[in-house]
């Protein structure tokens, strides 16, 4: 099947997603984080783009641009770099990202105000923080110094026009929402080993074999909501058959 052809924007803004592949880790600490920011500034000034967002998550980024070149040329300029860096320093080989980037055209004021406050609230919806502010590696703090009239990475002028105050700003990027932007399910795919170690760590489980009906149904349902776990893969991580793993799901629906 042919792809879809990508919707043109008639405003030049766009809500970008880059995807680790197969939803594996693009950021595994606090050095990749910085160095993508670093290259997006750079790909920023080659480019000529506007950034008017940005949301660096485990195994994605969201990205609000208004383009000046080609919009694909712009992201691919930054995964390009952020890539071979990546690849560098971690001695790996093949691809980091999945091929082809997710784009949605912005085309209103409204819109660009659910898609900023969608990216802004990637981490709190995804229980990392409770609050905006709490994350580093998002936007939100460029504002904070946009509205101080320091300098940021963002280009601040078309999104602080359309709030009086940082206070009417706050409001809006903090406020309930069920902002339904692209649709991605971001949650993370990991071997075996990796998720016995996930489960024992997070939950503070010594041995998997002395939980309780009760305890296991928990984990069992906190494991599928948070990762990319089939029944199947859970059934031989936790060393039951796949109908108790059924029955836990059940239970605590």
């Amino acid at each position: 099947m042919p792809r879809q052809a990508r919707r043109k924007s008639s405003t030049g803004i766009y809500h970008v997603m880059l995807r680790g592949v197969d939803k594996r880790a693009i950021f595994l600490d606090e050095q990749d984080n910085k160095k993508f920011i670093q290259h997006l500034k750079k790909s920023k000034v080659d480019g000529g783009f506007e950034l008017y967002a940005y949301c660096l998550m485990t195994n994605h980024v969201h990205l609000l641009i208004k383009e000046h070149e080609e919009i694909g040329d712009s992201i691919k300029r930054i995964a390009v770099r952020y890539a071979a860096w990546h690849r560098k320093k971690y001695d790996r080989t093949g691809h980091l990202f999945q091929n082809r980037y997710l784009s949605e055209p912005v085309e209103s004021d409204s819109y660009l105000m659910t898609v900023l406050r969608y990216i802004i609230q990637n981490p709190v919806k995804a229980g990392i923080v409770g609050k905006p502010e709490e994350y580093l590696w998002s936007c939100f703090n460029q504002y904070v110094k946009a509205y101080r009239g320091e300098k940021t990475i963002v280009d601040p002028g078309v999104i602080t026009d359309l709030f009086n105050t940082f206070d009417d700003f706050y409001r809006h990027v903090s406020s309930s929402n069920d902002d339904k932007c692209i649709d991605y399910d971001s949650r993370m795919k990991y071997n075996d080993d990796t998720l016995k170690d996930i489960i024992m760590k997070k939950h503070d489980i010594k041995n998997l074999h002395k939980l309780s009906v009760k305890e296991r149904g928990k984990v069992i349902n906190t494991i599928l909501l948070e990762t990319d776990a089939s029944v199947r893969q859970l059934s031989r991580v936790l060393e039951i058959d796949r109908s108790s793993v059924m029955r836990a799901t059940k239970q605590h629906r």
